[in-house]
């Protein structure tokens, strides 16, 4: 059984969402304002956070930035909007998936499935470590070091940084993004460089010359080895 928060606003939305993941065997709480969830992640252990972006009081951009200041847990948005402008703020802000308002809630509990099921793998990981360059993995621990020194990302940016570790070779959105999210459904592959981006601030010493995370041209990213 998963912990799973939902957030909004709407009345009518909120219970529908809770009430699915209920039915699919989730234990779930709930919150209507950015107040309120940030209380209940910091007094309580979720494993995703199903999180609207425009809350009465704080928006949900900023209870992602705060949830993220404390905590891995998965973060999917639920957004009205769906410009490249608010997508890249939700991203910035730690967030591992979005849906786009309106949605079928089915929908929405396929793609939570797919994070709870993908951390659960990340988890249950028996190979203990994965070295490539100064970059090495802790799959047991689920910690990053780079160059030696302790890295914290978020969920999807560490699955892209596993995925892009595999192999010696140069992989594409679609197919980045359908790792990190553990799901077929990838509605716009451009979200990938905005969480590549994030990547590349926490793991190059100069995101605007990356030496680590490197462009293909034509392709998507490669590892550098």
């Amino acid at each position: 059984m998963s912990r799973v928060l939902v957030v909004d606003d709407e009345d009518a939305i909120r219970d529908a969402v809770a009430y699915v993941f209920r039915s699919d065997g989730n234990e779930v709480e709930v919150a209507s304002n950015g107040s309120e969830a940030v209380e209940a992640v910091g007094a309580g252990t979720f494993d995703l956070v199903v999180l609207d972006v425009m809350l009465p009081d704080i928006s949900g951009v900023e209870v992602a930035r705060r949830v993220r200041a404390e905590s891995d847990v998965p973060i999917i948005m639920l957004t009205a909007r769906s410009s490249e402008t608010d997508l890249v703020l939700g991203f910035e802000a730690g967030a591992d998936d979005y849906v786009a308002k309106p949605f079928s809630v089915h929908e929405l509990v396929s793609r939570a499935r797919a994070i709870l099921r993908r951390r659960r793998l990340d988890e249950g990981a028996r190979s203990a470590s994965v070295s490539v360059g100064d970059v090495e993995l802790d799959l047991l621990r689920h910690e990053v070091r780079i160059g030696g020194r302790s890295v914290r990302l978020t969920p999807t940016e560490y699955r892209l940084l596993v995925k892009l570790a595999e192999s010696d070779r140069a992989f594409g959105r679609r197919e980045l993004l359908q790792a990190a999210w553990d799901t077929d459904f990838v509605p716009d592959p451009r979200s990938c460089d905005v969480h590549v981006a994030n990547l590349r601030r926490k793991v190059e010493d100069d995101p605007a010359d990356p030496t680590r995370v490197l462009t293909v041209r034509g392709v998507g990213y490669r590892l550098a080895r």
